[in-house]
């Protein structure tokens, strides 16, 4: 049985364990960037393969003190050629994962969700997942889905939340809880998310979304404190003690995760789950502690080869899930 992780030190000694993966770094012409893989690929952790313009990922490396001839360099000039080299790494076996550098999400994702790129897998949603840590909760939250899709409907809600539970059985959660979120714990027609929680709540149970307890709909305080939950009466095993936090919509979702980075001190780990490899998307302004971990939740999900397209076709789906357009992912440049 997989030992749980419960911080993110704990994800990356057990990521050293396993590694490393051949890891695509999509606009490698960063220092940023290039600073945290050097410590990734001194942990053991990737083999970078690095994408962009030559000469900028050139100087940046002897800048960092590489070994030009250990590096692997894949010279193209744009975003949208620097996008499709990654793809074609992945399509063609020769990466296990992606990483966004130096690139907008969006001009990054549209190139990876096209069906003609062949990374996307049949029956499965792609969607985001935030690992955090924070100093006031005793555990890693998985907070979904605050980077991609931008208002999934409850079909999507179903299959982000699967992707969710998945992540959390590869770090070691066997029976994950998760807070459906909204503003209010009762269902109230005049707040949309209030009944896709309680549809979601009622799914788990009929086994249409396995593997993880479902409860809601809950308001932040109420999925993460039990004293704020048991003040206003709500009886829940998922209330106070959540792993997983499914969010309304990628607004309130985005809102949320920044809140917690930038007033509690959180640590961010995220990574896109449900196409033929992890995509690991950081922001420009995400700190190196942030970048390490996104890398190593990538290698732990690889590892796992819970990904991989031939097994997810197998898997006869009990969601179903709506064709996923390119325009789903969200357009703003993080």
């Amino acid at each position: 049985m997989a030992i749980e992780v419960r911080r993110m030190r704990d994800l990356i000694e057990r990521a050293k364990a396993s590694g490393p993966i051949r890891l695509a770094v999509v606009g490698a012409g960063q220092g940023l960037v290039l600073g945290s893989l050097q410590e990734a690929e001194s942990l053991g952790l990737v083999e970078p393969c690095l994408i962009g313009n030559a000469r900028e990922i050139t100087d940046l490396a002897k800048t960092y003190g590489w070994d030009q001839g250990a590096v692997c360099i894949a010279a193209v000039d744009g975003d949208a050629e620097a996008a499709m080299a990654g793809a074609r790494l992945v399509r063609e076996g020769r990466v296990d994962a992606i990483m966004k550098g130096n690139i907008h999400t969006d001009a990054l994702m549209r190139v990876l969700l096209h069906e003609a790129n062949g990374l996307r897998v049949p029956g499965r949603r792609a969607s985001h997942v935030f690992l955090v840590e924070v100093s006031s909760y005793p555990k890693l939250l998985c907070i979904t889905d605050a980077a991609l899709n931008i208002a999934p409907d409850l079909n999507a809600k179903a299959q982000i939340l699967q992707n969710a539970a998945d992540v959390t059985h590869i770090i070691g959660i066997p029976s994950p809880k998760a807070a459906i979120l909204s503003a209010v714990e009762t269902v109230s027609p005049a707040i949309p998310s209030t009944l896709d929680a309680a549809a979601l709540t009622l799914m788990a149970r009929r086994g249409q979304i396995s593997g993880v307890l479902v409860d809601g709909p809950l308001a932040f305080d109420n999925a993460i404190s039990a004293a704020a939950a048991k003040e206003k009466g709500i009886a829940s095993e998922v209330a106070g003690d959540a792993d997983i936090i499914l969010v309304p919509d990628l607004v309130s979702g985005n809102i949320l995760v920044k809140n917690l980075e930038y007033l509690a001190g959180a640590t961010l780990a995220g990574v896109v789950v449900g196409l033929a490899a992890p995509v690991i998307l950081t922001s420009r302004a995400d700190p190196a502690a942030g970048r390490l971990a996104s890398i190593a939740l990538a290698v732990s999900l690889h590892t796992a080869g819970a990904l991989k397209p031939a097994a997810q076709a197998e898997a006869a789906s009990v969601v179903h899930v709506a064709p996923q357009p390119e325009a789903a992912c969200c357009p703003l440049p993080a």
